[in-house]
């Protein structure tokens, strides 16, 4: 199986420990985090992913923004610099061990948070990151 992710994601899912919109949307991101620390493959897709499926049934929900777009766009790009690899939709990313440890460093310096402006989880995020990513779900 494939974890479908969204560009932003794959910085999201650095710094996630269990919170999010939703009872239902922790219970969902626990299993992809499950999947992802496992190994799966990611497919980086357009627009609502398997960590927005508890959300997509409202039409208002954020998942449908333009914001949310523009985020992944910057992800991507940062994500693909940081691997010195284009990142279109549709590649395949396996989360091993050497790359979240990368993406993690990096995510810490600042260097590939560009997406992440004007994000109402930033400030956790930042503790995460400033806390040695303590208590993420997602581990190699």
């Amino acid at each position: 199986m494939t974890v479908r992710l969204r560009a932003h994601h794959l910085l999201c899912m650095l710094t996630y420990v269990g919170k999010g919109y939703s009872p239902a949307f922790v219970e969902n991101y626990e299993v992809i985090a499950a999947r992802l620390s496992a190994g799966e493959e990611i497919e980086l897709v357009a627009g609502p992913d398997d960590i927005c499926g508890p959300l997509t049934a409202d039409p208002k929900a954020h998942c449908h923004g333009a914001s949310v777009i523009e985020r992944d766009r910057a992800a991507a790009d940062a994500v693909a610099r940081l691997i010195g690899s284009p990142l279109p939709l549709g590649a395949r990313i396996t989360p091993s061990a050497a790359l979240l440890t990368r993406l993690r460093k990096t995510f810490a310096t600042g260097e590939i948070r560009t997406a992440c402006s004007g994000c109402e989880w930033s400030s956790l995020c930042d503790s995460v990151a400033d806390g040695g990513y303590r208590g993420v779900r997602v581990a190699p």
